[in-house]
């Protein structure tokens, strides 16, 4: 008699995933690395990894209906004359004209005004609907200089000095020649239907100390009125933070690898930078080493999506955070009601990520003038502020509850992590322990 073992399932390997498998065909038929946006898509410590431990004996909780928890936030008070006041501790991040469309940037500027927040140039230049329609605009000095002049210089809020990206640290942007339409071209000054892509450095300096004579040059063009900020992509926050400081910036923009981008391409998304969340408390540790922390006010963005994020970011010593993706989700990108139109793309509402094509059917991350038409920025920017709304709620919410009366007073101490590598990188106790790893040895 012979005796055969029952079939077993196929067994598929955990290293040559059916995506992995995919990527090797694609890249096997034609030749080109893969540029897509959308920030990191792998699974990574992040602030779903923090709970907070809200007050009950040994702290005293706030009423929410009849005690006041503050939210407002300066940013730019080290030097500048005109340092910025907000209502709210989030802003705008960067997202350029010709990587999104008119309405687009008009929308942001109409919800952040509403919300009593900033929003952001992005690469390409000022346009007149952000700036007419933004109450507080800062304006982003890329190494690529595309849209600047010192006229836009004077006319910002802030001027934000980006060195460095979350999810493309080391490297420049791209802006396919579909989306360099007349008044792209014309802003950029380069031809129109080419592929630009953004220079990865700075073209005139080279390191700290030119940084510092750019900024003061700055500072002069603009008589000291306005704040610097230098944007830095998380890779080494604890050094890049201290050179920035001591270059002379007002406020330090640090970028997280789950930060959104327009394009370039998925091997830096995926393995070039850190964690938002390993990346903040190294950049506290400096600004604390310094004798800066709170007078250089540190904005934390890559991956906020909800006010509990915005509460243990603060909490982690942040002065305030940015929104990038999460904006755009607002306004209507990746919206179920453009499904079928995602799905001829190739692609499905919530996983679509090629904004570089232009095609984007909520005519948000487009040229496209019917696509455009899609968007009505009145409606969008209402959209956003009450997203703002929310998030501000959310998080005044929760430092209540842990017996604050502004954001800002939230602390490591109200936290606590419920893995050791969130516990590693935030430095809070795992939780139900007093364990912090790394600390003193352990």
């Amino acid at each position: 008699m012979t005796y055969r073992n029952p079939p077993t399932a196929p067994r598929k390997s955990a290293t040559f995933d059916d995506y992995t498998l995919s990527e090797i065909r694609r890249a096997a038929a034609t030749g080109i690395y893969d540029i897509r946006g959308a920030g990191a898509k792998r699974k990574l410590p992040h602030f779903d990894d923090l709970l907070f431990l809200g007050a009950s004996i040994s702290r005293y909780p706030l009423e929410g209906y009849r005690e006041r928890c503050g939210t407002e936030v300066v940013l730019g008070s080290r030097h500048a004359k005109n340092p910025i006041e907000l209502k709210i501790p989030i802003t705008i991040a960067g997202m350029s004209f010709g990587s999104l469309s008119g309405p687009a940037k008009e929308a942001l500027g109409r919800g952040a005004t509403i919300a009593g927040t900033s929003t952001t140039t992005g690469d390409g230049g000022m346009t007149e609907e952000e700036r007419g329609h933004s109450q507080t605009l800062v304006y982003q000095y890329l190494p690529s200089r595309y849209g600047m002049n010192p006229r836009d210089l004077r006319r910002a809020d802030a001027i934000e000095i980006v060195v460095g990206q979350g999810a493309k640290p080391g490297g420049g942007g791209m802006l396919l020649g579909q989306k360099i339409s007349d008044r792209v071209a014309d802003m950029r000054t380069l031809p129109k239907g080419i592929d630009q892509r953004s220079a990865c450095r700075h073209p005139d300096w080279t390191g700290p100390d030119d940084l510092e004579i750019k900024i003061l040059e700055i500072r002069e063009i603009t008589d000291w009125e306005k704040p610097i900020y230098v944007k830095i992509g998380g890779a080494r926050p604890y050094y890049d933070t201290a050179l920035a400081v001591k270059s002379g910036a007002d406020v330090v923009v640090l970028d997280g690898m789950q930060g959104g981008t327009a394009a370039t391409q998925e091997v830096f998304i995926e393995h070039v930078g850190m964690p938002t969340l390993a990346c903040i408390r190294p950049a506290v540790k400096a600004l604390q080493d310094l004798g800066m922390h709170r007078k250089v006010q540190l904005i934390v963005s890559g991956g906020i999506r909800n006010g509990a994020d915005v509460a243990k970011a603060l909490a982690l010593g942040a002065d305030a955070v940015s929104i990038g993706t999460a904006a755009l989700v607002a306004l209507g990108d990746n919206d179920p009601r453009w499904e079928a139109e995602y799905n001829d793309l190739g692609t499905t509402a919530g996983a679509y990520d090629d904004w570089h094509e232009g095609k984007d059917p909520a005519g948000i991350t487009t040229q496209d003038p019917d696509l455009m038409l899609r968007l009505d920025p009145a409606a969008a920017g209402r959209r956003l502020a009450n997203y703002l709304k929310v998030m501000t709620l959310e998080a005044q919410t929760i430092a209540r509850a842990c017996g604050k009366n502004h954001v800002h007073n939230l602390e490591p101490e109200d936290l606590c992590a419920l893995t050791v590598e969130a516990a590693a990188m935030a430095q809070v106790p795992l939780a139900g322990t007093d364990w912090i790893p790394g600390r003193n040895g352990y």
